[in-house]
């Protein structure tokens, strides 16, 4: 089939449920400091990340298609009985459970920081609240179908947002293309990898498998793979968007910013209010839609692993463990400090868990029991070989750095 007559028949699906959780606010503001500090020099880092992200999650719906698994539990089953399979349990929900609860108070702050720029109201402290208990509504009240849409909806409107953006600050398209060149600026290593670590996600690959059962049977593993990487790449551009705009506005001009809404203020008197609404929508859609993922995909991991009980007892321990994920992210966002301790956390355990999850999709993707007949061609695991490792080295970064080493 012709990629003109699938993108015809492309329909939004499980690969933009993984979009709206790598745009969260860490990708939006690695990306406005990428750009205001290097302009468009590290574009080349969010392209590969682009690429590499579509690689692993398109392995992570290929093993749930035909396994008919989530990812947790496919890798469950994959392990030895005993102490290996137990061990390799509690890394996973020690991880990605303590470090999807610290990034959730990040997606319920940088939400909230949306709203502030939105209505210019940078003091008032209940926003975080306010996100966080919508979120927690949602979670609590919304049917998964229902959640997808919305989530979809939202990721238009962001990237829309931030498109707009981009275009209003009038960017040199030159100079931008020629940002896809690989190079690194003196200084700018640590943030090219920021940009890379920020899109590839480790409990992407869990919501991914988990939402793909849903949408997708077992013959359907090239239509899968086609919409996860029409979906992820749209996630690509709104990174890269938010990059440009970044570059356009602030690099070169000796303006310090930390985040989005620094850039939201400052840019304003140049390129109008619009700018700062699109800036405002786009961060905030950025957090809400991180705010929902984070804590689905903590349930899907959660109730692979803990498969005691019938369906409907494990979509309730779903459900029920996302709600405390997202109650966590509120108290800790709500708590009116910036939560230093738990980012560290966080970055351990996202250090811990991205090559082991990424190893293992690979062990599991190249088994011929397993695969049968779906397995993937020798460059395409090559290629997953090599993020793999990409994603070992993010891995030992992400620890050096929580430890003080960098």
């Amino acid at each position: 089939m012709s990629f003109v007559t699938n993108l015809r028949r492309y329909r939004p699906g499980p690969g933009m449920l993984v979009s709206a959780a790598f745009i969260g606010p860490g990708t939006v503001t690695a990306c406005t400091l990428a750009g205001a500090k290097f302009g468009y020099a590290l574009l080349w880092a969010l392209l590969f990340a682009t690429f590499a992200t579509i690689i692993l999650q398109g392995m992570a719906s290929r093993v749930a298609l035909v396994t008919r698994k989530g990812l947790g539990e496919a890798i469950m089953d994959a392990l030895p009985t005993g102490a290996p399979r137990i061990a390799s349990a509690i890394l996973l929900l020690v991880a990605l459970f303590v470090g999807n609860a610290a990034y959730e108070g990040g997606n319920i702050i940088g939400g909230s920081l949306g709203l502030a720029a939105l209505t210019g109201d940078s003091d008032a402290g209940y926003w975080p609240l306010v996100i966080g208990l919508l979120a927690i509504f949602l979670l609590a009240a919304g049917k998964l179908k229902w959640l997808e849409k919305l989530l979809i909806g939202m990721v238009v409107l962001m990237s829309l947002s931030f498109i707009a953006a981009l275009f209003v600050t009038r960017p040199d398209f030159g100079a931008m293309f020629s940002g896809f060149v690989p190079s690194i600026p003196y200084g700018a290593a640590l943030n090219a990898m920021a940009l890379i670590g920020t899109t590839i996600v480790p409990y992407n690959l869990f919501l991914q498998a988990g939402t793909t059962l849903r949408h997708w049977g077992r013959n359907q593993v090239d239509e899968a793979a086609f919409e996860s990487g029409i979906s992820i790449g749209l996630g690509g551009l709104v990174s890269i968007a938010s990059v440009a705009t970044a570059a356009s506005a602030i690099f070169g001009t000796g303006q310090t910013i930390e985040n989005a809404v620094d850039m939201a203020k400052q840019i304003e008197p140049l390129y109008g209010e619009f700018a700062r609404i699109a800036l405002g929508l786009g961060l905030l859609g950025a957090g809400l839609t991180s705010a929902i993922t984070a804590p689905l995909a903590t349930g899907y991991i959660v109730s692979e692993i803990w498969r005691s009980g019938d369906r409907k007892m494990r979509e309730r321990r779903m459900r029920w463990t996302a709600m405390v994920i997202a109650i966590v992210g509120t108290i800790v966002a709500s708590a009116g400090y910036k939560p230093v301790e738990v980012i560290l956390l966080a970055q351990v355990a996202n250090g811990l868990a991205l090559p082991f999850v990424a190893f293992f999709l690979l062990w599991i993707v190249n088994r011929k029991d397993i695969m049968q007949e779906y397995g993937i061609g020798k460059a395409h695991l090559a290629a997953g070989w090599l993020v793999a490792l990409i994603c070992l080295g993010l891995g030992i970064r992400a620890l050096s750095s929580a430890f003080g080493l960098i």
